[in-house]
């Protein structure tokens, strides 16, 4: 199995806990998006019995970060070879093609959670993978291109996973 529901919950506390970090020094603001529920049954507590979802969400995280609109994508895989393209959904890509078109920085950041990696993934290197998928190309990212073509996440004393120390790369460089 590429993902795992427990270790992408894990990520996203991880990043959850940075944002906060960021906030709090004044750095950014970023946070996590909500997905729409409908809420068709309520325990008497006010708690959720049952809903659906209203539509699907955009993706989980989006802000403010020096004047520029971030949004982007956390993902966590299990796999240590590779990270499956099935993990993205195709309203995820359509929402950050049309964010970055109007100006916004975007991107994804994939954990490999066996080995507790975290990358900052370009937009373009997976925009870059999926059109090859849709020729007939390889379906997942081999790990390789996550050495030589993203940018490792370390642990800072501005955030856990510091990954807007990467996001000044991607600003500067025009991405």
């Amino acid at each position: 199995m590429a993902y795992s529901g427990d270790h992408g919950a894990a990520f996203e506390n991880l990043i959850n806990w940075s944002n906060d970090m960021y906030r709090r020094k004044n750095i950014a603001l970023i946070t996590k998006r909500a997905t729409p529920v409908v809420v068709t049954k309520l325990f008497k507590d006010g708690r959720i019995k049952e809903g659906y979802f209203e539509k699907k969400s955009t993706v989980d995280y989006d802000g403010i970060y020096k004047g520029r609109m971030l949004a982007f994508e956390a993902k966590a895989t299990t796999n240590k070879t590779s990270f499956a393209l099935k993990n993205i959904s195709s309203h995820q890509i359509e929402y950050l093609e049309q964010a970055e078109k109007l100006g916004a920085i975007c991107f994804f950041l994939i954990e490999f959670s066996i080995e507790h990696s975290v990358f900052l993934v370009p937009f373009e290197v997976i925009k870059e993978y999926i059109h090859a998928a849709k020729l007939g190309g390889r379906k997942s990212i081999p790990r390789s291109v996550f050495d030589n073509r993203t940018y490792l996440v370390k642990s800072t004393d501005r955030a856990l996973v510091d990954y807007l120390h990467h996001v000044d790369k991607l600003e500067w460089s025009g991405i």
